[in-house]
């Protein structure tokens, strides 16, 4: 059978996009290559046809997901405040917590990263200083920047361990509480039409 030029790559992306699902749901390094390759259809032997290793896979997931992390914690540079302040309400949403696949991965896969090669923690590491100086730059303060992603990130992980929906509920809608209130985020959005709080 003949397949098009575009098949290897097509191949790559659909394995690309099932084990990013599969890795923030379930954890990495606990998923075989064989189920990473079965959830597109394919044998674990075509695998290495794409990548020269299970860790070259997640070393590219992650290249790719350090990005949505960014702009889920804080849009870019150029964001208007009342976009941020919504980023930031969708990152400490029961959504975000329930869809670990649709999310961040430093959440989903902040353990497996730090277990990672240096490549990994680098990317990961650039993207984190990124997403500070954004922050620093908006609420005037470094040390409150790095404060405000650890609190965003630590209240996902932590709403993510806890078995009452209740206390996941108050847990999420402290942490907003306090985000609003430390950084007056709250303060651009409530001038700006139709706005509701989270």
């Amino acid at each position: 059978m003949r397949y098009s030029s575009t098949h290897k790559q097509e191949v790559r992306d659909k394995l690309m996009a099932s084990s990013r699902a599969i890795a923030k749901r379930g954890g990495f390094e606990s998923t075989g290559v064989d189920a990473l390759m079965g959830a597109i259809g394919m044998t674990g032997g075509a695998f290495y046809s794409h990548f020269p290793s299970k860790q070259a896979l997640f070393e590219a997931l992650i290249s790719e997901e350090v990005d949505n992390s960014a702009n889920m914690l804080a849009g870019n540079e150029d964001s208007p405040a009342d976009h941020v302040a919504r980023c930031l309400r969708g990152y400490l949403s029961s959504f975000h917590v329930e869809n670990p696949d649709q999310g961040c991965a430093l959440t989903a896969l902040g353990p497996e990263i730090a277990r990672a090669g240096p490549e990994v923690r680098r990317a990961v590491e650039a993207s984190l200083k990124r997403t500070q100086k954004n922050w620093s730059d908006r609420i005037g303060d470094s040390d409150a920047a790095w404060a405000l992603i650890a609190q965003c990130v630590g209240a996902v992980v932590l709403a993510r361990a806890v078995e009452s929906d209740k206390t996941r509920k108050e847990l999420l809608a402290a942490s907003r509480r306090f985000i609003d209130q430390a950084h007056a985020l709250e303060h651009p959005c409530s001038t700006s039409p139709g706005h509701k709080k989270a």
